[in-house]
């Protein structure tokens, strides 16, 4: 594998834990071998993936969509940047780069991410790898409503299995290369 995709928050949240685990990933993907495509921010959960990547000496590409940060919030130490023109390009663009993909804490954005590869996934049109980095909690709540859609027959078993949920970015990196290396 030699990207993972990270969709995650501009914001860092509230919890410490939240910046934390995204460093933790940013480590556990360079010490894996794996780049970093993520969306080319500087600050919140972004920033701390990407700084933790390329303190570590890895390579971290950016894909800023017009208009949607201030000049001061795009990463300019990154190993690649690339403008595209619209949020729908922004994720051509960090699909067509990527081997899998890692979701941590965001909002709505974060969640069209998701839902927009794991509906991709499901339908057959990509079969990358789909993580969750469940930090301190954050995606219960969403695993659980995962659960009543499979119990109430909206979502099959085999396709809610498609993303992997862990709380350990070491442990989520691991099983998403060993599930790429048996699709391969």
């Amino acid at each position: 594998m030699r990207r993972l995709c990270v969709f995650c928050g501009a914001n860092p949240g509230v919890l410490p834990a939240y910046t934390d685990s995204a460093r933790a990933l940013g480590r556990a993907l360079v010490s894996h071998g794996c780049g970093l495509v993520y969306g080319g921010g500087s600050r919140g959960m972004m920033g701390a993936v990407a700084d933790a990547v390329l303190d570590a000496g890895g390579e971290a590409i950016g894909i800023v969509p017009g208009g949607l940060f201030s000049e001061g919030h795009v990463h300019h130490g990154l190993t690649e940047l690339k403008h595209v023109e619209t949020l729908a390009e922004r994720k051509a663009w960090m699909v067509q780069l990527s081997d899998g993909f890692v979701i941590l804490p965001g909002g709505v954005g974060t969640l069209d991410e998701l839902f927009d590869v794991w509906a991709s996934t499901q339908l057959g049109l990509q079969s990358l790898p789909i993580g969750l980095l469940n930090v301190a909690g954050y995606f219960d709540s969403l695993t659980v409503f995962l659960g009543r859609a499979v119990s109430q027959g909206f979502v099959r078993p085999g396709h809610r299995d498609l993303v992997v949920v862990e709380s350990d970015p070491e442990v989520l990196t691991h099983r998403l290369l060993a599930r790429a290396k048996a699709r391969s």
